[in-house]
Order: structure tokens, then sequence, then C-alpha cells
């Protein structure tokens, strides 16, 4: 979906499809407060899997999350 893989729609891929779409190079920010404006916000799961391992959680946001942003 818009060239991602998966169905994620985080502050940083919404800035990407804005300035696609719109030709608009916006901050992070600046889609932060556009989303609550209209009451909206990126897409978050409704609840955490019973099978969460919570240190490969921690290293996961340590080492990979990062290089996303």
């Amino acid at each position: 979906m818009h060239g991602w893989e998966d169905q994620r729609w985080m502050l940083a891929r919404i800035r990407v499809l804005i300035a696609r779409k719109f030709r608009l190079d916006c901050s992070s920010a600046a889609v932060w407060r556009l989303l609550r404006r209209h009451r909206w916000s990126w897409q978050s799961p409704g609840r955490r899997a019973l099978e969460r391992d919570e240190q490969t959680v921690g290293l996961w946001k340590k080492d990979v999350w990062p290089q996303a942003e």
C-alpha cells in the first residue's frame, strides 16, 4: 500500500505521503498537529499480543527503530 510492505501508518510515512500527493514538505510536528486537528491518529494496535517478548521489543527499539526514522 503506497509503496510499503506493511500497513502501519507512522508519522514519517504520513509525511512522505503528504509530500508525494500535495508536493508539500512539512515537519513531523506539523503532521502530528494536522492529525490532531482532525481528531485522527496514526494506526496503532488496540491491544498487545499475548506472545509479546518485552526483552526483544526493547532491543528492537534500541537498535532498529532509530534507523527507521
